[in-house]
């Protein structure tokens, strides 16, 4: 096997001798380099992850900015994903036992997903039964949201006389337990929240009466003048009896100034304005004193003392009793100081209400002073009415505000 090596080595490599007939040989003089088994060494990588990176970045940066940003999307959109579905899917129903729950989210499924009422119906009534059968209180926070999210289901699928029933089954219910049991030992803060749900559900029902697809108005009053006086009614209790070991807090000023906010406005539709003027002013000294909301309240209140000196604010006689320039000049002044408190208000604190506010009360002011036979005046708040609803993007207002110079200026 060597001969055969070293044959095709050298050819040359050894020769015989024929007079030692073949047994002995004549190394060549030249040398011969051993031959050697190495262990394989590998070889040393030519370039890192991050050197290849680089690399394919710079001859492909469009595509690889690309690639790196879809990976980086996905990668936060599943973390996203996976953050409302633990938040707003599993945590919203932690108070519910599991089979509750379950039915829940279907409801939900099929309320804000994939909107069919019918099945939500189904799944909400399904929920409702089997909290029932395991004995959840019906009068809990969790079981009366259930029950008025089914109404506001209603609602939003213009089911408004079916969203009715369902609200005054649940004011009925609520009634039934603050008259019976409300007054037992140990019910006293149970009796605060089941009131409090009671009066924002005979709110909602005067608001749903009162829509133009129901137009009971009569049933609207009645829901709401109740839900004032028995707002103002605990209120007063409280503040002359005190508040009782374990009742809580009653509604915030906020709270009870949107139920005189909304009775207000349902005298205002039916031209009542002298009973609309006082409710706006008690919702005005509940609220917050330098909002945007006292802004929009300002202007409400100037807007029913001007209603109460003539069928028209756009009428052009001039008021005659002195009972009607009181007002106009009350009315003046309301929608005067609504100007002032928007300009106090600082920018970072201004929201749409403010600007809306601002651009109506400018308006109404034009039409006080066209009122009060000054045309000149009206004319230059209609134009300053004009301005800053387009500012605003309020395009009602600067329709309104055109319509006024028009008329002004005929």
């Amino acid at each position: 096997m060597f001969g055969k090596i070293f044959s095709r080595a050298n050819s040359r490599s050894f020769t015989i001798d024929s007079s030692a007939r073949g047994r002995s040989t004549t190394l060549s003089s030249r040398a011969i380099n051993p031959l050697r088994i190495s262990r394989a060494i590998p070889r040393a990588r030519e370039y890192t992850t991050t050197a290849a990176a680089r690399k394919l970045w710079k001859k492909y940066p469009f595509s690889v900015s690309l690639a790196a940003f879809c990976i980086c999307a996905g990668a936060g959109s599943l973390l996203y994903t996976n953050y409302i579905y633990n938040t707003y899917i599993l945590g919203t129903f932690h108070n519910f036992p599991e089979p509750v729950a379950q039915k829940l989210r279907r409801a939900l499924y099929f309320t804000n997903i994939s909107l069919s009422p019918r099945d939500a119906v189904k799944y909400y009534r399904q929920a409702l039964a089997v909290a029932d059968e395991l004995g959840m209180d019906p009068f809990s926070d969790e079981i009366l949201g259930v029950k008025i999210q089914l109404a506001a289901l209603l609602e939003r699928v213009q089911q408004y006389r079916k969203a009715i029933d369902v609200l005054e089954i649940v004011r009925r219910d609520c009634l039934a337990w603050v008259e019976l049991l409300g007054d037992k030992e140990g019910n006293e803060g149970k009796r605060t929240r089941v009131l409090g749900k009671t009066v924002g559900i005979s709110v909602k029902l005067g608001e749903l009466y009162a829509g133009e697809y129901v137009q009971d108005r009569e049933a609207a009053e009645e829901r709401l003048v109740w839900a004032v006086e028995t707002v103002l009614r605990e209120k007063q209790r409280r503040e002359k009896e005190g508040v009782k070991e374990g009742e809580g807090d009653w509604m915030t000023d906020e709270e009870i100034g949107g139920a005189l906010e909304s009775l207000a406005h349902h005298y205002e539709e039916k031209n009542q304005h002298y009973l609309a003027a006082p409710l706006f002013l008690q919702a005005l000294a509940l609220a917050p004193p330098k909002s945007c909301h006292a802004v929009v309240l300002m202007n409400n209140l100037s807007i029913s003392l001007a209603q109460q000196t003539a069928s028209s604010p756009s009428s052009t006689t001039p008021p005659s009793s002195t009972i009607e320039q009181t007002n106009l000049a009350s009315a003046t002044a309301w929608a005067t100081k609504a100007l002032t408190l928007s300009a106090a208000i600082p920018a970072d604190q201004k929201t749409e209400e403010c600007d809306v506010g601002c651009a109506v009360a400018m308006h109404n002011l034009g039409e006080f002073a066209e009122r009060a036979g000054k045309p000149d005046e009206a004319r230059r708040w209609y134009g300053d009415a004009r301005k800053t609803a387009q500012a605003c993007g309020f395009q009602e207002g600067v329709l309104m505000a055109e319509e006024g110079r028009k008329r002004v200026a005929a």
